[in-house]
Formats: structure tokens, sequence, C-alpha cells
């Protein structure tokens, strides 16, 4: 009888023992798919698919909107469909020939086709940011002539400091450049996240005080909300990630034997984000005038 009883100290070292088996056996599992080619092909693929499909949706968009007001030219909303459509596009070719991307030589090469797209999701999110802001100085009759160059100004000094890493990378590639380059895209999408925070913060607060019977006011309201919490955390996640990315081997993005985590990263911080904003933004213009508010005009 005494024999049948097993002592508490057992029975938790048991326990541990099974919590450390199921941890092997999961990381065992993502060890595994990480190093098959099979699902390294099929990741990649699959990230191409959504990719390509994003970016039809922002060329139809496109499309749609110039068909519907042909008369304004380039507007702000239609540079945001067609950057979004090259961003997801370029990123497409590159999951696509993702094997060939990663033999390239001068290494700098890959930095160059893996960090492009990035620095132009950031320039087409920030022009969202740069509308909203228009949006809220002019409803507070303050001049917004300052807006656009800062804009342009930013965007320089972003691609320049990119361009000019670039080019110490491919003069003398050392692991302390490599982190200083991602620590500095790290800094890049913090302060995306804030922008987004501040000016869409700032609208939303601003629609909120608006009179309750204001045509559209409620649908306004949503739109700002929704796309501002998603902008956001996009870019936030992206800043961890990155950091993560720069200090740690084991969150090395874009290699080959990464495909899930790659999977994850691509999914969360450019594929849903882009997918949800081109949802919430899907209206069209009217077609003669515009006379209400729309997110991005």
């Amino acid at each position: 009888m005494i024999n049948n009883i097993v002592p508490a100290s057992t029975a938790g070292a048991v326990g541990i023992a099974v919590a450390a088996i199921e941890l092997t056996d999961s990381s065992s599992w993502w060890r595994d798919i990480d190093e098959s080619p099979v699902w390294q092909n099929r990741i990649f693929y699959t990230l191409a698919v959504l990719y390509g499909v994003v970016s039809a949706i922002a060329l139809i968009q496109l499309v749609r909107i110039q068909l519907r007001v042909p008369e304004y030219g380039w507007t702000t909303q239609k540079v945001f469909h067609f950057l979004n459509f090259l961003v997801n596009a370029v990123r497409c070719l590159v999951f696509i020939f993702f094997r060939g991307v990663q033999r390239l030589q001068p290494e700098i090469v890959q930095h160059i086709l893996l960090d492009v797209p990035s620095l132009a999701f950031f320039t087409t999110y920030a022009l969202l940011v740069l509308f909203w802001a228009e949006i809220y100085y002019q409803a507070r009759a303050v001049s917004t002539d300052g807006l656009k160059p800062s804009f342009y100004t930013i965007n320089i000094v972003v691609y320049a400091v990119q361009i000019i890493l670039w080019l110490i990378l491919w003069w003398k590639p050392v692991s302390v450049l490599v982190i200083l380059s991602k620590m500095f895209f790290a800094g890049v999408s913090l302060f995306a996240a804030l922008g987004f925070l501040l000016y869409g913060g700032r609208l939303f607060l601003m629609l909120q005080r608006f009179p309750v019977e204001s045509k559209g006011r409620r649908k306004k309201l949503q739109e700002v909300g929704y796309v501002t919490t998603i902008c956001f955390l996009c870019f936030l996640i992206r800043c961890v990630m990155m950091c993560f990315n720069a200090f740690d081997k084991s969150a090395d993005l874009n290699v080959l034997d990464h495909p899930i985590l790659n999977f994850i990263y691509y999914l969360f911080v450019e594929i849903l984000p882009s997918s949800l904003v081109l949802f919430i933004l899907r209206k069209l213009p009217p077609k003669r005038g515009i006379t209400q508010y729309h997110p991005i005009r």
C-alpha cells in the first residue's frame, strides 16, 4: 500500500520531465520544418502567393479609382494604392526566387533586394500619416505648408542613411554594421508607429468631438480608429522583431533555414496589415467633387 504512494517531489519531477519532453518534441517539429527544403519551398511560395494577391487587390483598386475620377490626376489615394501594389509585387517576386536571391553575390545585393521593399512599405504608410496630419491641422486652422517638405526630408534622410550603410557593408562587411543596419530600421519602424499613434489618435479624438448627426461621422471614426490601431501594431511588431533579429541568431529573418519565422513575421507586419487597410479604405471617391473627408484622398 505504501509502495503505491508517489512522493510529491517525485510527481513534480515527473511533471517537469513530461513538460521538457513536450517542449523538445515541439522544438524538434519546428526544426524539422525549418531544415526541410520541401517545407521551405512551400512556405516561401505561399508567401509569394499572398503577396501577389494583395498586390493584385491594390492594382484593381487603383484602376477603379482612376476610372471613377480620372480628372484628379495622381491624388494621395492613387499614390498610396500604387505604392502598395509596387511593394507587394516586389515581395512576391523576391519570394518566388528566394533561393536564387540567397545565392547572389556580393552579399550586399541580397540586403538591398530584401530591404528596399521594407523601406517602400515605410514610405507608403508614412504617406497616410502625412494626409492625416494635413487634415488635422487644416481643421484647427493651422498652416500645413511645412508638412510635405518634412515628409520628403524624412524619407530622403532614411533612404540616404540606409544607402550609406549598404555602401559601407559592401566595402567592409562586418557584423557590427549589420546589427547597426537592423537597429536603424527598428528605429524607423518605431518612428512610424509613433507617427500613427500621434496623428491617427489626434484625428480620432477630433472626429469624436464632431456633432453626432454629422454625415458619415461614425464610419470615418471607425476607419481612422481601425487603421491607426492596425498600423501602430504593425510597425511596433516590426520594431521589436528587428531588435531580436539584430542580436539573436535564432531570430534571423530572410534566411532559408527559418521559413516559419519568416512566414509569421511577414504575415503580421506586411500581408495582414496591408490587406486590412485596403479593405477598410476600399470606398471609391465621389464622381463629381469631394465634399466630405476620406482617409486618403
